[in-house]
């Protein structure tokens, strides 16, 4: 994603590909806190590239163990412990 800056921009300029908004039980844990009902999900290239940056900076990953059939996924949280997911979809060959 590139930023484009100015009120009168469109905003942000995201490559080619899916945009997800995905429902989920309005019990679930998945978001961690009971309180928390959603969280960014940012697709990525290279998910390892993505998740050696955030190491290198300190910041806590937690990738998931699993290749679902979507693609790759690891967790982090911003400051305030709201969660952030990154997502390299199967369809991409990290590069």
């Amino acid at each position: 994603m590139t930023k484009v800056g100015g009120y009168g921009d469109p905003g942000w300029d995201q490559q080619a590909g899916p945009t997800v908004f995905a429902p989920f039980n309005h019990d679930t844990t998945y978001f961690g806190r009971p309180e928390q009902s959603w969280m960014l999900n940012f697709r990525v290239e290279n998910l390892d590239q993505a998740i050696a940056e955030l190491t290198a900076s300190d910041i806590a990953v937690t990738v998931d163990p699993e290749i679902h059939p979507s693609g790759r996924f690891a967790q982090l949280t911003d400051p305030e412990g709201n969660p952030i997911e990154l997502w390299q979809p199967a369809d991409v060959d990290a590069t």
